[in-house]
C-alpha cells in the first residue's frame, strides 16, 4: 500500500524532477494513473462530472489494455453502472417519449418527486453507449440487463430524416449518435430500436463532396465522423467486409473518392487541409480496417479495440 502510494505522489508532485523519470514504458505507473482516475475526479476535471460514466469507460478501457482489470473492483464498477439506468414505472411510459438509457452520473440522475411524479430523466445515447461497453469489457451477462426499455426507447430518439438525438429532450443530431445507436443495437443483438434503411440515407447524406464525411448533411469532411460512418454501415451489415476489393457499383458510397480523401497525407487529420494528428489518425485506421484494409488489424466496432485484444477480455 505504501508503495502505491508513493506512485501516486510522484504522479502529482510538481516538484518531481523530469530527468529522474525513467524513459522506458513503465506500465505500472500508468495502471495507478487510471486506478486514480477511476476513484476521484481531479480538480481540472471536475466540470466534466456529468460525465463521469464516459470518463470510467476510459478508465476501465484503459485498464483492459494494460491487462490489469484485476485491479478493478468489477462487481462495484457493474452495480454503480448498473444504478445509473433509467426505468420506466410501467410498460406505458416507453411510449412517453423519454429515453430509458444511462445517465452520465448521479449530477444528471433525478428521482420522483414528493407527489410521486416522474421527473423527465435525463439520460444520454452516449452515456449508454459507455455504460454497455464497460459492461461488456467487465463479463457482464446482458441477458440480466432490462435492455427492452432501452431498444423500445431508443425509437423516440431517431428523427425522420434518420439521424439521433442524444437525449429525449431535444439537441444536436449527428453521426456521433447514430453510431453509438449503432453500437448499443450491436452489442444487445437487437436491432428492433433502429430504422436501418432511414439511418443508412442520413450516413449517405453526410458524405461530402472530396469524398469523407461531415457529421451532418453539408458540412465539411471530418475524420472522426467518418469512423462514424463507416463504422455504423458496417455495424449495420449494410457493407461488406471486402469492400475495398469491390466494383464501385457495388457500394451506396463513393469509396474511391472516400480514399482520396483519406490519404492526402500520411495519417490523418480531422478536416481538409488540416495537417494530420494521431487522434484522427487512429479513426482514420479504423475506418480502413472496417472497409477490409489487408494490411491493418481487424476491428471490433463495439468497443473500439482490435478483434485480437477483444478475444482476450
Amino acid at each position: 500500500m505504501a508503495e502505491e502510494d508513493d506512485e501516486f505522489r510522484s504522479l502529482t508532485d510538481p516538484e518531481s524532477d523530469p530527468d529522474s523519470i525513467p524513459m522506458f514504458f513503465d506500465r505500472n505507473r500508468h495502471i495507478c494513473y487510471l486506478e486514480m482516475m477511476l476513484e476521484l475526479i481531479p480538480s481540472p476535471y471536475q466540470s466534466q462530472e456529468i460525465n463521469r460514466l464516459t470518463l470510467a469507460y476510459f478508465a476501465i478501457s484503459g485498464l483492459d489494455i494494460l491487462r490489469a482489470l484485476d485491479r478493478v473492483d468489477k462487481e462495484g464498477v457493474i452495480n454503480w453502472v448498473l444504478s445509473l439506468q433509467a426505468h420506466p414505472r410501467d410498460e406505458a411510459e416507453l411510449s412517453n417519449g423519454q429515453f430509458y438509457g444511462f445517465h452520465g452520473s448521479r449530477s444528471s440522475q433525478f428521482q420522483s418527486n414528493e407527489n410521486g411524479d416522474a421527473i423527465p430523466n435525463g439520460s444520454h445515447l452516449a452515456s449508454t453507449y459507455c455504460a454497455l461497453s464497460i459492461l461488456k469489457t467487465l463479463g457482464y451477462d446482458f441477458s440480466l440487463l432490462d435492455s427492452t426499455s432501452i431498444l423500445k426507447s431508443m425509437k423516440n430518439l431517431q428523427q425522420p430524416d434518420g439521424s439521433f438525438m442524444p437525449i429525449h429532450s431535444g439537441a444536436e443530431t449527428d453521426l456521433r449518435f447514430v453510431y453509438c445507436a449503432a453500437a448499443i443495437s450491436s452489442m444487445l443483438e437487437n436491432w428492433s430500436g433502429i430504422d436501418k434503411e432511414k439511418a443508412k440515407e442520413y450516413i449517405i447524406n453526410c458524405q461530402s463532396y472530396d469524398g469523407g464525411f461531415g457529421l451532418t448533411p453539408g458540412s465539411e469532411s471530418h475524420g472522426g465522423a467518418t469512423y462514424c460512418a463507416v463504422a455504423s454501415l458496417k455495424l449495420m451489415g449494410l457493407i461488406e467486409d471486402d469492400i475495398l476489393s469491390k466494383s464501385v457499383s457495388s457500394c451506396f458510397i463513393n469509396v474511391p473518392m472516400l480514399l482520396d480523401w483519406s490519404l492526402q497525407y500520411g495519417g490523418f487529420g480531422k478536416i481538409p487541409e488540416q495537417l494530420p494528428d494521431l487522434y484522427h489518425a487512429y479513426y482514420g485506421f479504423c475506418a480502413f480496417s472496417l472497409l477490409g484494409e489487408a494490411d491493418l488489424s481487424s476491428f471490433c466496432v463495439e468497443l473500439g479495440i482490435t478483434n485480437g485484444a477483444c478475444t482476450r477480455l
